[in-house]
């Protein structure tokens, strides 16, 4: 899967969704995602990069703890097999929970 794919998928929450960020004065209310490309994992010899892999960071921004919203975005994970890793975080100078989903997309 690759990162333009991932955005199709991510739309299958239903929820706002944008890469990097949302505009300045276009954020939208609680609950949204953001994502994006942190870096690479390529595996390569002979100058070529023979497996290209993207290190995607997802950050599911909620007002309140949302177990809900957790379940839907996880499911579409489960659905779409893209494996994930995540981190729970409390934003108080936002007062919204952000939960950061890590997963590797191959074929980048």
């Amino acid at each position: 899967m690759q990162v333009q794919e991932l955005f199709l998928v991510l739309k299958e929450t239903k929820l706002p969704v944008a890469y990097h960020h949302f505009e300045e004065g276009h954020s939208p209310s609680p609950p949204f995602l953001v994502y994006l490309v942190t870096d690479s994992a390529n595996l390569g010899a002979d100058n070529w990069a023979y497996h290209k892999q993207e290190n995607v960071q997802i950050e599911l921004y909620t007002s309140k703890k949302d177990l809900a919203t957790e379940e839907t975005v996880e499911t579409l994970f489960d659905t779409h097999q893209l494996y994930f890793d995540k981190v729970e975080t409390y934003i108080s100078s936002e007062k919204l929970y952000q939960i950061t989903y890590y997963i590797i997309l191959n074929g980048g």
